[in-house]
């Protein structure tokens, strides 16, 4: 944890970064031809709207009864292109309210950080921020029966009502210090969230948070660490939590240089992921090397085997933030299974699926159990840089290793699919996958609800949104 003296040098080398920084950012050359993440499928929406009696395809079922709700970045003001990365824009909520066989309403509303506030001329909303930091455009949860916007890096979660509209900026009601996470995951034994969070001027420490059922935080766990790692996900097994540090790292020179997402990619940081007990300390992790650098944004499941190993699937890239400063980036992705052995402190890499791929969903009721099905969305552009815009999802089968691929055809993307039990007692695989597919062609979105086990077969039903959504990051389906 940082000193005193170490908080007063920062305080005060701060604004003279800061005042560098911006000097240098209005010297950096625009991109030639547009913003590719401001153009095209990216093109931010300019309005809110709400709708209601959207046209439907097919039978939505009677049993589904709740919101699906996505999120990613949509600058409220065209930002200047030189600087700006995908992963800072404003946040923008999108929701599909669904009951009784019927798409009930459609709304998208921009999460009230001060700027966006300030730009839409609304009074600002209250709560407790971090200076400088209270844009939330990653995921969208429910946690102690609320809705929350979050993001990593250190800014606060902003707390939502059911129709999207921002009400304060809340730490989970004054329980958080630190940091929070975009990816959470829920303990389905104890209900309590797991998270591994950073904040981005610390450079040494990270955090194990745990938050209860009823939204409070019970534990903040600092994790020494070094070069300010970004670690955007974690995951969970029955007695441990996995901590991904790896060589994605803050970068100096980026941040004086202009750049408004300063991390780079840093082989020299080393490559390792760490098994922290669930109540465990800094000194119980059992670290375990990985033979060569890469870079994990989001596992799928993770379980304890009975010879005493963790087995992980992820999606890896080769490298991130590498190749551009205005996204991921990156030469290549693919599906592996790893076996972490604490016995030996290695890592054993299996690829279960080459093409490139992202936003691994599973039945998160197995959450840190063994498990089947892993549902992924491929990946556009060449040599599998994360560009987001292609046109399959998979299903991977990893019993058999068979994969199924569902092409949604030309200039028809879609984003990530949740899984959700067709029952309470439903079987894995025994559900729906629903997500948001762009129809590029005609600037149109669509819900789609697909049966998990036909995943080849016509769509359970299709709700038209008249507009195109852009693509974002994370989407959840939330019961009634």
């Amino acid at each position: 944890m940082a000193s005193v003296i170490e908080k007063t040098i920062r305080a005060a080398v701060t604004p003279v970064m800061t005042g560098v920084a911006n000097f240098n950012r209005k010297r950096l050359p625009e991109p030639e031809e547009g913003h590719p993440y401001l153009t095209g499928v990216h093109k931010p929406m300019q309005s809110e709207e709400t709708i209601s009696a959207m046209q439907v395809t097919g039978t939505i079922p009677s049993g589904l009864d709740g919101r699906y709700m996505r999120i990613g970045p949509n600058p409220v003001t065209p930002p200047q292109e030189a600087s700006y990365h995908w992963f800072v824009g404003d946040g923008m909520a999108h929701g599909i309210r669904i009951q009784n066989g019927e798409a009930v309403w459609y709304r998208n509303r921009w999460i009230r950080s001060n700027a966006v506030s300030d730009a839409l001329k609304e009074p600002r909303k209250p709560g407790t921020r971090k200076p400088g930091s209270d844009t939330a455009n990653t995921n969208i949860v429910e946690i102690g029966g609320k809705t929350f916007a979050i993001v990593e890096a250190g800014g606060f979660p902003v707390e939502l009502t059911d129709e999207l509209d921002t009400v304060k900026h809340n730490p989970f009601d004054g329980t958080l210090t630190n940091a929070f996470s975009a990816h959470p995951h829920v303990d389905p034994k104890t209900g309590e969230m797991h998270a591994i969070c950073y904040d981005a001027p610390v450079a040494d420490t990270v955090w194990h948070v745990v938050v209860s059922p009823d939204g409070k935080v019970t534990r903040e766990e600092p994790i020494a660490v070094k070069d300010g790692p970004s670690i955007h996900d974690c995951q969970i097994t029955e007695n441990n939590v996995l901590v991904f540090d790896l060589p994605a790292t803050f970068s100096m020179k980026r941040m004086l240089a202009g750049y408004a997402f300063p991390y780079d990619w840093n082989p020299d940081h080393g490559a390792r992921i760490g098994l922290l007990p669930k109540s465990g300390s800094n000194d119980d992790i059992i670290w375990c090397e990985l033979d060569e650098p890469c870079y994990v944004y989001h596992p799928a499941n993770a379980f304890e085997t009975g010879d005493g190993k963790t087995v992980v699937d992820v999606v890896v890239h080769e490298s991130t933030y590498a190749s551009t400063t205005f996204g991921p980036g990156g030469n290549w992705s693919r599906f592996e299974r790893w076996t972490i052995d604490p016995a030996t402190r290695k890592v054993d890499r299996k690829i279960l699926h080459d093409r490139p791929q992202e936003f691994p969903r599973y039945d998160e009721r197995l959450t840190s159990q063994p498990y089947r099905y892993a549902y992924a969305v491929s990946l556009g552009g060449e040599n599998g840089d994360f560009d987001v815009a292609g046109n399959e999802l998979f299903k991977h089968d990893l019993e058999t290793g068979e994969t199924l691929t569902r092409d949604f055809g030309a200039g028809r993307h879609p984003g990530e699919f949740v899984f959700v039990p067709r029952h309470e007692g439903a079987g894995e695989d025994e559900g729906w996958l629903i997500g948001l597919v762009i129809d590029a062609g005609n600037e149109t979105s669509e819900l789609t609800i697909l049966k998990a086990d036909d995943f080849l077969g016509e769509p359970q039903a299709v709700i038209h949104v008249p507009h195109r959504i852009p693509p974002g990051f994370h989407g959840n389906w939330v019961a009634s």
